[in-house]
């Protein structure tokens, strides 16, 4: 089955800030945001995860980057 991958019109990548270079897809349930220039990934699921951090029961958020 192959993964559909949609480009974002005028998104600017986070890591080097190149225009038009975002492309988004599905992998394993889990929207990934993906950079075809520098190939840095974000995936949805990271930012609720951070925010459960603050709530006292998560004790840290390991982050690859």
């Amino acid at each position: 089955m192959e993964t559909k991958k949609r480009f974002i019109a005028g998104a600017r990548c986070p890591k080097c800030q190149v225009e038009d270079s975002i492309m988004l897809f599905m992998e394993n349930g889990v929207e990934v945001m993906e950079c075809v220039d520098c190939g840095h990934q974000q995936r949805q699921a990271e930012a609720p995860a951070e925010k459960q951090a603050g709530g006292g029961e998560v004790i840290g958020v390991f982050n690859p980057d």
